[in-house]
């Protein structure tokens, strides 16, 4: 090479060396350290991120997308890194891994030039962490560029038919532990397809919805803002794009953010019929608000009353924000353990215990659920959501309902707590909940005769749980 050639190379590496990462990668690993870090939600920390670091429009869509596919696909990514690295991953530095996800996810999934995630990712890694890492991540993610995602996991996955778990786990990046109850939930063996139609579904970004708050806006109102009708909630409209803070109802409280399921389970507990008055309702774990703002709405136009409960004040400070609007339709909000309630009993005529859960039926909005949440949680989270559903059926009056409802549709979080409820006590029965659902076309029948199961590949929904309980005597 001529002397002036050389000259040009090395201003070239030079300015490469001091290239600074964009924007949106920096947003994009800024969340990632904060979930690992900070056990940060995706869905709570991007907004901020983005905010501080400018990004708008077509590079907030990519940043959001960069940060919630690599979680959602991390356990692919690992397995693809694991390849093609002289170390197990767990002596890689996480945020050196990070970045690594980050750059995987880019040239494995994303219409990102394999060069140009290459060499943003090193940038990225030399900003954000040192110069020293830089050139181990440009090394792995070249091994990375040899191979499209279908031929690396034909690669770095288990045989299917020795270790179906473990092949599913890779290929859908779940772990093992949730493949195995979700198979349990949906009734099938791990093998059957619709177990890699559910884990598919909670691959793929979520729309936005958006719920109407009846007196407070209309349907029509958001649709006029740019959404589309659902046929799935009647008070339901999904955003294609956009930011939904930007909608007019939406950013002065009269309408809000919530999945189409977490709606049905609200209609449910308000449309199940009460014998005799029905003018005081309670949401037992309110925060953070959504199921309290439209039972509140819902309630107003009925001459009934919401109390809105949490044990946490942080959340009980959300549901007040959320449901600032439907003052008319509110008893109140309060701080409050429901477990050791601060009302008398028989108070309600209805309740809604949405009980704290694992979560594993929002993994589609909540992508770090699945690698945060734990088997053992369960041994937590079960007593809590028994001692919440016996504490419920205590709260609401002779003739009243209790909606018991969970993200989740893992057995031990849904049948294995109401049956248990039920046993022994002549004074409560289950109601046939599935009525409530007849708009839906596809099967929705729950664990147990009569209550509700919701699944995203079958219903677009969160796989939100739902079982109707009648205090008689």
């Amino acid at each position: 090479m001529p002397r002036w050639g050389r000259a040009v190379a090395r201003s070239a590496l030079i300015a490469r060396s001091m290239a600074e990462p964009d924007p949106a990668r920096l947003a994009a690993f800024e969340v990632l350290t904060a979930v690992r870090e900070q056990d940060a939600y995706t869905n709570l920390a991007l907004p901020g991120a983005l905010q501080r670091r400018g990004v708008s429009g077509r590079d907030a869509a990519f940043a959001t997308e960069l940060v919630s596919g690599t979680i959602r696909r991390q356990g692919s990514y690992d397995a693809v890194l694991a390849a093609g690295v002289d170390r197990s991953l767990t002596d890689v530095d996480p945020a050196v891994l990070d970045a690594l996800r980050l750059g995987a996810h880019q040239i494995l999934a994303m219409r990102v030039p394999a060069h140009a995630a290459v060499g943003t990712t090193v940038d990225l890694v030399r900003s954000a962490v040192g110069h020293r890492p830089a050139g181990f991540v440009n090394a792995v993610l070249r091994r990375v560029t040899a191979h499209d995602l279908p031929a690396w996991l034909r690669t770095v996955a288990p045989d299917p038919s020795s270790d179906p778990v473990g092949y599913v786990s890779v290929v859908h990046s779940h772990p093992r532990w949730v493949v195995t109850e979700l198979a349990a939930a949906l009734d099938v063996p791990v093998e059957d397809p619709e177990v890699e139609e559910l884990l598919a579904a909670h691959n793929a970004a979520p729309r936005v919805t958006l719920a109407a708050r009846p007196g407070l806006s209309a349907v029509e109102e958001l649709v006029a803002a740019g959404g589309v009708q659902s046929s799935t909630s009647p008070f339901a409209v999904t955003l294609s794009r956009g930011d939904p803070g930007s909608v007019p109802a939406v950013a002065e409280g009269r309408a809000g953010v919530q999945d189409e399921g977490s709606q049905l389970v609200a209609l449910a507990a308000a449309g199940a019929a009460v014998a005799g008055s029905d003018e005081r309702w309670l949401d037992m774990c309110a925060g953070p608000g959504g199921k309290s703002a439209l039972l509140a709405a819902l309630a107003a136009s009925r001459g009934a009353r919401l109390l809105a409960s949490d044990a946490l004040p942080h959340r009980a400070r959300l549901v007040a924000s959320a449901v600032r609007r439907a003052r008319s339709g509110l008893l109140g909000v309060i701080t409050a353990d429901g477990r050791r309630p601060a009302w008398r009993p028989a108070t309600f005529d209805r309740v809604l215990v949405d009980a704290p859960c694992s979560g594993l039926g929002a993994l589609r909005r909540r992508p770090e659920a699945r690698w945060r949440r734990k088997r053992a949680d369960l041994d937590d989270l079960v007593p809590l959501q028994k001692a919440l559903l016996a504490s419920a059926i205590e709260s609401v009056r002779v003739g009243g309902v209790v909606a018991y409802a969970t993200c989740s549709p893992v057995l031990a979080e849904t049948a294995e707590v109401v049956a248990p409820a039920l046993e022994g006590r002549a004074d409560v029965v289950l109601e046939d909940a599935a009525p409530l659902f007849d708009g839906l076309a596809t099967p929705y029948e729950g664990p147990l005769p009569g209550t509700v199961q919701l699944w995203p590949h079958r219903h677009g929904t969160d796989a939100m749980f739902l079982a109707l309980l009648r205090r008689v005597g």
